[in-house]
């Protein structure tokens, strides 16, 4: 295997750990998150619980909602309902888009929270749907707008999985607090187009889809990844390139015709 080829290949490697590496730091913290609201629902279980700390719209003690409503549900089937789709889109969020989850994440949170207070009916809001549903919407844009092979695969994933998610924002059930949906949902939205030039990634070109042939003999024609940085040069054949045009060189004098002799030009 020649130099070049090493070189590709170990950036190759490198790249795959650290993306194991980053893979299952975004798992456990997706899982961790479930687990604290797990936790809070047992807590909540024992007793009267820290339910009544929900975002109740344009009230005081509402406000303190906008902190706790995502870590508190009404009951355990409330719970499981957002558990999977936490780890599943939550996971996808943190491993594809790392630099855009430190606003994507907080913006979820807190802000559904903020838009329901506001304007939001009379009632208690809680649960960690608006979480769901701004991830939902972060990845399904963020897919569509980048248009690379990962962020397309993630966004067909949670379309095939949370797809209906989408009747959710609609004021269908009663008991549904769909304008959080609707916030989360629009929130996640803006920040797809917003962050759209973040956690751009390098693509990469396979051999079978390049169209020029490799030098192999002068590695500095290639970078870390194993990709030509320089163009390459025109085929030759019997000393003229390819495209049959005469070859000119400036440091060569052009060729002088002798002169006929004399008796040859008189007749």
């Amino acid at each position: 295997m020649n130099h070049p080829d090493l070189i590709a290949l170990d950036a190759l490697e490198r790249r795959l750990r650290r993306d194991r590496v980053n893979f299952r730091l975004a798992l456990g913290l997706a899982l961790a998150f479930v687990a604290l609201i797990v936790g809070l629902q047992f807590l909540a279980a024992l007793g009267d619980g820290p339910v009544e700390l929900g975002v109740r719209p344009r009230t005081a003690i509402g406000l303190l909602g906008i902190l706790f409503a995502p870590l508190l549900h009404a009951d355990f089937a409330h719970v499981f309902s957002n558990a999977v789709p936490l780890v599943v889109i939550g996971t996808a969020v943190l491993y594809l888009y790392p630099q855009s989850a430190r606003a994507v994440l907080p913006a979820v949170y807190f802000g559904p929270g903020a838009a329901v207070w506001l304007v939001g009916r009379d009632s208690m809001h809680l649960g960690a749907s608006g979480l769901v549903y701004g991830m939902f919407a972060y990845v399904l844009a963020a897919g569509l707008l980048r248009r690379d092979r990962r962020a397309l695969a993630a966004a067909l994933m949670v379309v095939l999985l949370y797809g209906t998610l989408v009747w959710g924002v609609l004021p269908i059930q009663p008991r549904m607090s769909w304008e959080t949906h609707l916030a989360a949902a629009v929130i996640g939205l803006a920040l797809a187009f917003a962050l759209r030039g973040r956690d751009v990634r390098e693509p990469v070109t396979y051999d079978w889809e390049r169209d020029d042939t490799r030098d192999d003999d002068d590695p500095s024609r290639f970078d870390d990844w194993g990709w030509r940085t320089t163009p390459v040069p025109a085929a030759r054949v019997d000393g003229a390139p390819a495209n049959g045009a005469p070859e000119t060189r400036d440091d060569v004098a052009p060729a002088r015709t002798a002169p006929a002799p004399d008796d040859a030009r008189a007749r």
